[in-house]
């Protein structure tokens, strides 16, 4: 699929600044809030907000909610997509100021893993009623043993297990089960 001249040079425009091939560059690396691209580019919220808007307007980047966080992507459109990826191969990864933000992404990307095990060790045995605050239990077994039905299935894997509750409610139906988490509790 072709786009016209002025969507092209729109394009560019949105892309032709260090910053904004910066932001590409990590955003093809996972999905990322504007709190965690100030860290990394070291600028302030405002001016990275408005990279950011740039590259939405252009069609380059996707935004979506995941509670009271936004999040920023590379978009899925495939025009889109291949250009980004052009353009980010392009990049090298032996530049300065890239494995600096490889750095600090990586550095994001930790501190995100540990205050997510902290709160989950925090809070490993009382993991069932929180979860029960935000819908019930009943509900969501019950929409799951509809989903999956009666029949007698091989394996079972649950990745981030949790408390093995899943494990424990198809336990009849699966000859192996296997429940995987990061948490040690």
């Amino acid at each position: 699929m072709h786009v016209s001249l002025d969507t092209m040079v729109d394009t560019l425009k949105a892309a032709a600044e260090s910053s904004r091939l910066r932001i590409l560059v990590l955003l093809s690396r996972g999905d990322l809030t504007v709190s965690d691209l100030t860290e990394i580019l070291g600028q302030s919220q405002p001016r990275v907000s408005r990279h950011l808007k740039l590259l939405l307007d252009a069609g380059l980047i996707g935004r979506y909610q995941e509670g009271s966080w936004a999040f920023f992507r590379l978009t899925d459109t495939d025009n889109s997509r291949d250009f980004v990826q052009r353009l980010v191969s392009g990049i090298s990864e032996a530049d300065p100021q890239v494995v600096r933000d490889l750095e600090r992404l990586a550095a994001v990307k930790r501190k995100r893993q540990d205050r997510a095990a902290e709160y989950f060790s925090e809070n490993a045995a009382s993991w069932d009623h929180i979860r029960s605050l935000h819908v019930p239990d009943r509900a969501v077994e019950a929409a799951l043993i509809k989903l999956v039905g009666k029949r007698p299935f091989q394996s079972m894997l649950d990745l981030g297990t949790g408390t093995g509750r899943l494990l424990e409610i198809f336990a009849p139906l699966y000859r192996r089960g296997v429940g995987i988490d990061m948490s040690r509790e």
